[in-house]
């Protein structure tokens, strides 16, 4: 029987390593990134300590599989559900290390009074989510989540259904149809770069909160949360990339993308050494792969062609800087006009994942 340990970082921390191929797609956060996710310390979404915890496998000393439990009390509350939540959910391929830790967190789910348990969800603002299922052999982009063909059949062998299909994508810039739209004359695109960072980025959430407001699950985001996360972004933003489109002064649209970080966090093991100068120097004279990590528009201004003006500006400056293949994270079926901007500018999945649950008798 593997031995399960609570909230030790290490440990947690050293499980993909440990229980995955070396050549496999998934690459791990920055290790200090994960601890901040971790901490009720420094991370808003869990001020009370009391609503998460992790839980790391070890068998034969090492640690073989790990597994986040939380509880997010706005969502809960916005619609009207009960339920508990899974993220980073990661093991080798050893069926008892797998029931040993949903065992787990189900168990802490059922002791706070929760009738459910679903995920991933992965503890960030701009929700990493869901359960790969298919084309495991691919290559992912920052801010996705991979995993081996054995972690969603464990979580059907334990009683979990999948639901809410999604898929990201992958678009090769070379060949994309991008859009003939531009902003119209009254409206300004206003780049997000280091100086204006703050205030274009609270832009961006105001956006954000806006246009995702009637998408499935979407919780609005506070202040705190959001630069959270996106706060991370300034030491890699490429500010010919991002942007947020204006108009009258106020934001009504915005498209956030970064330069993919995934072979850099591959090549320093997601760890900072002596050698991270090198790799990271190395990475920013290399780079040609990019992530859209979300884009919206303000409700008051669907329906008025500025998705495509904003993604046609975002391919053009892309393509401009030399970046040669485009990442954007997860589509729910559900998003018909985002689906079809895919096919409009050439975009070919990537990725399939589910979220999965189980009810907590």
């Amino acid at each position: 029987m593997p031995e399960i340990v609570e909230k030790n970082f290490a440990s947690f921390f050293e499980v993909p390593f440990c229980a995955y191929d070396p050549q496999s797609p998934y690459v791990s956060p920055l290790k200090s990134d994960l601890k901040r996710f971790l901490s009720a310390d420094s991370n808003p979404l869990f001020a009370d300590e009391a609503a998460f915890t992790y839980f790391t496998a070890l068998k034969n000393r090492r640690p073989l599989g790990r597994i986040v439990v939380h509880a997010h009390t706005q969502s809960n509350a916005l619609y009207g559900t009960n339920r508990a939540s899974f993220g980073f959910f990661d093991c080798a391929n050893d069926p008892e290390i797998a029931k040993a830790l949903l065992s787990k967190a189900e168990e802490w789910a059922r002791a706070k009074g929760h009738t459910e348990l679903a995920g991933n969800f992965n503890l960030t603002a701009m929700q990493q989510m869901g359960v790969q299922t298919d084309h495991f052999d691919r290559r992912a982009y920052t801010d996705m989540i991979v995993n081996p063909p054995h972690i969603p059949e464990f979580l059907w062998q334990n009683g979990y259904e999948s639901f809410f299909p999604v898929t990201t994508f992958e678009l090769d810039l070379v060949h994309a149809r991008i859009p003939q739209s531009a902003p119209p004359a009254d409206h300004g695109v206003a780049p997000i770069k280091r100086k204006t960072f703050a205030i274009r980025m609270e832009e961006a959430r105001i956006v954000l909160n806006d246009g995702f407001s009637e998408n499935p699950m979407f919780v609005p985001l506070t202040s705190e949360e959001f630069t959270f996360q996106a706060g991370e972004m300034m030491t890699i933003i490429d500010h010919r990339l991002s942007a947020v489109l204006v108009r009258d002064g106020q934001p009504v649209g915005v498209v956030i993308c970064i330069p993919d970080l995934n072979g850099f966090l591959k090549a320093t093991r997601s760890r900072f050494t002596l050698m991270t100068p090198f790799h990271f120097l190395r990475y920013r004279l290399r780079r040609k792969r990019a992530v859209i990590i979300f884009y919206s528009v303000a409700k008051q201004s669907h329906g008025r062609g500025l998705m495509s003006a904003i993604l046609a500006h975002t391919l053009i400056q892309l393509r401009s800087a030399g970046y040669e293949q485009l990442g954007i994270t997860w589509i729910a079926d559900e998003n018909r006009a985002s689906l079809r901007m895919m096919d409009k500018i050439g975009a070919k999945p990537l990725h399939r994942l589910h979220l999965f649950r189980k009810p907590l008798s």
